[in-house]
């Protein structure tokens, strides 16, 4: 992969090599922003395969940098691609939504249209009246997939404005009641080719 680096063109050390680095760099850090979320979720097997290659491609990288210690541009496209990976990791793991939320809701207005939406949608809602500082008000709990999370709080907007909620990642969760969920593609924005769509009608 770096045979170039041996070329004694300048172009090549001082180009092509920091941006090597630099995309080395940024799937290794990628990887490693969406092991970390897979190991919180306890996915162990998928963790584990990603840090085999996330730790393959950090050697490859590092080796380059120990090899050409003078070469200060390599040591930009280093500090840049760990920028950029970070960033597009985060990219990543928002599309691959892994896991699911629980979403707390307290309104003291009358929530019941906003319960029957949520039950339309297909979403399992537990709710209770409880009592808040300033009188009565309706607890609502609902737990979803993290790809539902725009929906859902686009929904507590539509029928409360100014209700009061809280998100929190759950870790485990067995059984319940969830709407269907996209696949992978949907939501990566990709659409392979050989997957035939629906006819509009």
């Amino acid at each position: 992969m770096f045979d170039l680096v041996y070329n004694s063109s300048p172009a090549v050390v001082y180009i092509v090599l920091p941006l090597l680095i630099m995309t080395a760099r940024m799937i290794d850090v990628s990887l490693s922003t969406i092991r970390i979320v897979y190991l919180m979720k306890g996915e162990k097997a998928f963790a584990a395969g990603l840090g085999f290659f996330e730790s393959l491609i950090w050697l490859i990288a590092i080796s380059q940098i120990i090899q050409n210690v003078t070469n200060a541009p390599a040591y930009i496209g280093w500090a840049a691609g760990f920028a950029l990976g970070n960033y597009i990791g985060l990219i990543i793991e928002e599309r691959l939504a892994v896991g699911k939320l629980i979403i707390r809701v307290i309104t003291a207005v009358e929530a019941q249209a906003l319960i029957d939406k949520l039950k339309e949608k297909g979403y399992g809602v537990t709710h209770i009246d409880a009592q808040g500082t300033a009188g009565k008000v309706k607890l609502i709990f609902c737990v979803i997939r993290r790809e539902q999370y725009e929906q859902v709080i686009e929904l507590i907007q539509q029928f409360n404005p100014k209700a009061f909620y809280t998100v929190e990642d759950v870790r485990t969760a067995r059984e319940g009641v969830f709407p269907q969920s996209q696949g992978f593609y949907q939501r990566m924005g990709l659409f392979p080719v050989f997957v035939r769509q629906p006819k509009k009608k």
